[in-house]
């Protein structure tokens, strides 16, 4: 019973660091619950019966119960201002080592992240036409040091493949380089996630500039609200819908807003796939890529 418990008290946990702020619970349920705790066996009376002395009755003891030590939370000192770096001179690939060299090893990042987690910093191709922005590593990211690796990276890898690429011919990073710290557990797991806030963001984004720099994309993508808000600044639009679709500007370079995978991870109507695929279309028109008759019809035809 006591692992159930604990079991259940775990889930609660995990539900209200992701938002949740009430369940539904039957008046079954309610039942059972108390008919489980009042069948908790009593602790032995302290009182002698006619056989046992006082003296010999042990006194009741609550069982000890040892919990795994919390890691220390990530620093809480106020971020710096991310300070001026110049990125060596080289081909491409010397200046990308030197830049994830700089990232990983920032002080300022390795703080921010738990024992065992890593920072994380972008992947792909160096020739990339194609580069796509997202806000944050997630659970997943944080635990292989790369970025969309989780539910909502393998739907964006397949994305990329509909568009008739592989993930070795984009490029693929986030704002920040470390996944925004939530409450843990007292096993250090942290569940859910949370935006990053102003500080976070403006700290990391001279790193995601750098990596446009050497990369050198024609375009980018930014994949969900969060991330557009990031680059086009908090007051660019009030809802992602406004500006989803249209093409802006960021690092000199044309930049398509639209949904982040997990909005179809949330979403699964071909309605909702419809949306993102459109913007996948202007992307590919924008950077020459051929668009055959069947990508055209993507999500129009299909139950």
């Amino acid at each position: 019973m006591r692992a159930s418990l604990q079991a259940l008290a775990t889930e609660l946990k995990r539900l209200k660091a992701s938002g949740v702020k009430s369940l539904p619970v039957s008046e079954e349920s309610l039942r059972q619950l108390r008919a489980a705790v009042a069948s908790r066996p009593v602790p032995p009376a302290a009182a002698a019966t006619s056989e046992v002395p006082v003296a010999e009755v042990p006194a009741y003891r609550a069982p000890e119960r040892t919990f795994a030590a919390k890691p220390a939370p990530p620093s809480t000192t106020p971020l710096p201002a991310p300070a001026p770096f110049t990125l060596p001179e080289g081909d491409k690939a010397a200046r990308w080592a030197a830049l994830r060299e700089r990232v990983l090893g920032d002080p300022v990042c390795r703080a921010q992240v738990r024992p065992g987690k890593q920072v994380v910093f972008g992947v792909g191709s160096l020739e990339a036409k194609i580069m796509f922005v997202g806000e944050a590593p997630g659970a997943e990211e944080e635990v292989q040091g790369e970025p969309f690796v989780g539910p909502a990276g393998q739907l964006l890898t397949k994305m990329i493949g509909g568009m008739g690429l592989g993930r070795a011919d984009v490029y693929i990073g986030n704002i920040m380089n470390w996944r925004p710290a939530m409450p843990v557990d007292e096993r250090g797991v942290q569940y859910g996630n949370r935006p990053p806030t102003a500080p976070e963001l403006a700290y990391c984004l001279p790193y995601l500039k750098a990596q446009i720099e050497v990369v050198d994309p024609a375009l980018l993508v930014a994949l969900g609200a969060t991330a557009a808000s990031g680059l086009l600044g908090p007051d660019a639009f009030k809802a992602l819908g406004e500006i989803r679709g249209q093409w802006r500007e960021f690092a000199s370079r044309p930049l398509m807003v639209t949904y982040h995978p997990s909005y179809i991870l949330r979403n699964q109507s071909n309605r909702s796939k419809r949306l993102i695929w459109e913007d996948l279309l202007k992307v590919m028109e924008r950077a020459k890529l051929p668009v055959s008759d069947k990508q055209r019809g993507f999500f129009l035809d299909r139950a």
